[in-house]
């Protein structure tokens, strides 16, 4: 049975959880279209977190490779665009690292585009009831750090396609952030579930607006 490959991280910034490892871990070993989930946990860490992430791909060989990541204060299930080559660290990673201004990979390419159908995604999670989005933006900390790290790796492996989905806290988080958005966590399951399926029925994205000004 194929793989696919689904990645959370360990909690930062002074939480004591991540919803995207809790949200990714419950679709461990689940079988989606015929295809088996493998979900693995990703430290927080520059350098470290791509390592572990390119192990995993080597030993699994899937098919399909998502990457999820925590977004506090948004308010959708954002997935993005595209993974541009730098890190700048606004807070340090869990190994007290913050680089600033530097490139993931000095021999390549400004960015790399999602080779998830980004917008069926958005309209399948719209569809079930879910806020999603387009994201044109990943930021510059260790969620983008990885997603950049997955597209190099997946860029000479066209048989493995692979992207980036953020977010928001969940409701036990954003009681501790006034004002903050959440989305419960069965939602963001069910919500990631769907993005493998439509992933697997759509080779090439549909057309459909998802651009911003901002």
């Amino acid at each position: 049975m194929p793989n696919i490959l689904l990645t959370g991280f360990e909690p930062f910034g002074g939480e004591s959880i991540n919803p995207s490892w809790e949200a990714v871990k419950q679709l461990d070993r689940a079988s989606i279209e015929g295809h088996n989930v493998v979900s693995r946990l990703i430290p927080v860490a520059f350098g470290t977190s791509i390592d572990l992430l390119k192990k995993s791909i080597e030993e699994l060989n899937p098919a399909i490779v998502i990457a999820v990541g925590q977004a506090g204060g948004r308010s959708a299930i954002s997935v993005e665009r595209v993974a541009i080559n730098v890190s700048d660290g606004r807070i340090p990673d869990n190994e007290g690292r913050q680089p600033v201004d530097e490139p993931i990979n000095p021999n390549g390419p400004v960015a790399y585009w999602s080779t998830l159908p980004i917008k069926a995604v958005v309209k399948a999670i719209r569809e079930e009831g879910i806020p999603a989005e387009i994201s044109q933006t990943a930021g510059t900390y260790v969620c983008n750090h990885l997603f950049y790290g997955l597209m190099d790796s997946l860029a000479s492996r066209r048989d493995i396609r692979g992207g980036f989905i953020h977010i928001p806290f969940i409701p036990e988080q954003a009681v501790r952030h006034s004002g903050q958005p959440s989305l419960g966590l069965r939602d963001i399951i069910k919500a990631i579930e769907i993005a493998v399926r439509t992933t697997l029925t759509y080779e090439a994205d549909i057309e459909a607006i998802g651009g911003s000004i901002h």
